[in-house]
């Protein structure tokens, strides 16, 4: 059944007890994995995020070694698997040194970073990695890269928030002719476009959560909340319920119809 990546990145804040709110909301909602996002603001380059109070956010939400194991604990707590984006090799080795090396999640912005996709297929035993910002011919390149980690690369288009007439969701295909397992890391307001996207047969769909549109960021402002994520937990669930084969004769739940009904206007 697809997997469900419930993205809280950084809309904890940094702080521990709202992102355990978070991590309860987002299991309770259906969600397979909490993923949070690895970074260091001391390798932070000069950029935009300098003049639009980015930065700051950035540092009250970066985690320590320590946030990180709190995290993994609260995940075992609520049920529900940890995941976290890198964007360097070091943020990558942080997680492996914490004995997180079962699957890490590489964004957009650094998945022609090859240094970091190397350092990941040897490292990791799955990788989940969206493809914004990137050309085909660069996926084409990256993508036989990964020869010993299991690579789930996931549809993206890195927009916040994205407008459905921006969506190119029938791109899903072509992904599937580069990689067997694909997903769709969806920054469109609500779930309706999430749903959709299921019919491409998604591995994984990744939406950012919260828990309030009122909290500090970008993110938290168009954000699902946790009744949309059930929502389209409960309509996963309902996609691999319709989809059971029953064999192609009548089922036996057609039997008292089959006998009783036909011809029953030729008596």
């Amino acid at each position: 059944m697809t997997e469900i990546i419930a993205e809280i990145g950084w809309n904890h804040m940094g702080d521990i007890e709202l992102a355990d709110r978070m991590i309860g909301a987002a299991a309770r909602s259906g969600a397979t994995y909490a993923k949070f996002q690895t970074w260091s603001v001391s390798r932070l380059k000069d950029g935009e995020w300098d003049r639009d109070g980015r930065r700051q956010i950035y540092e009250n939400a970066e985690l320590t070694a320590a946030d990180h194991i709190d995290l993994m604990n609260l995940c075992d707590k609520h049920s529900i698997k940890f995941l976290s984006s890198v964007f360097s090799v070091p943020d990558a080795q942080l997680l492996a040194d914490l004995g997180q090396s079962s699957v890490v999640k590489i964004p957009s912005f650094e998945c022609r970073n090859v240094e970091l996709i190397d350092f990941c297929n040897e490292h990791f035993k799955k990788v989940y990695m969206s493809t914004g910002t990137s050309k085909w011919s660069e996926l084409q390149e990256i993508v036989p890269r990964f020869d010993k980690a299991e690579l789930t690369l996931l549809h993206c288009v890195s927009s916040y928030p994205c407008l459905p007439t921006m969506a190119n969701i029938s791109k899903l295909a072509d992904l599937k002719t580069l990689c067997p397992r694909i997903g769709y890391s969806d920054h469109i307001m609500g779930v309706e476009s999430a749903k959709v996207a299921l019919a491409y047969g998604l591995d994984v769909v990744e939406k950012h959560f919260t828990v309030d549109h009122d909290l500090p960021g970008r993110d938290n402002k168009f954000a699902v909340l946790p009744e949309e994520l059930k929502s389209l937990s409960e309509f996963i669930t309902l996609v691999k319920e319709m989809h059971q084969f029953h064999g192609l004769d009548y089922q036996a739940a057609e039997e008292g119809a089959r006998n009783e009904y036909a011809g029953r206007f030729n008596g």
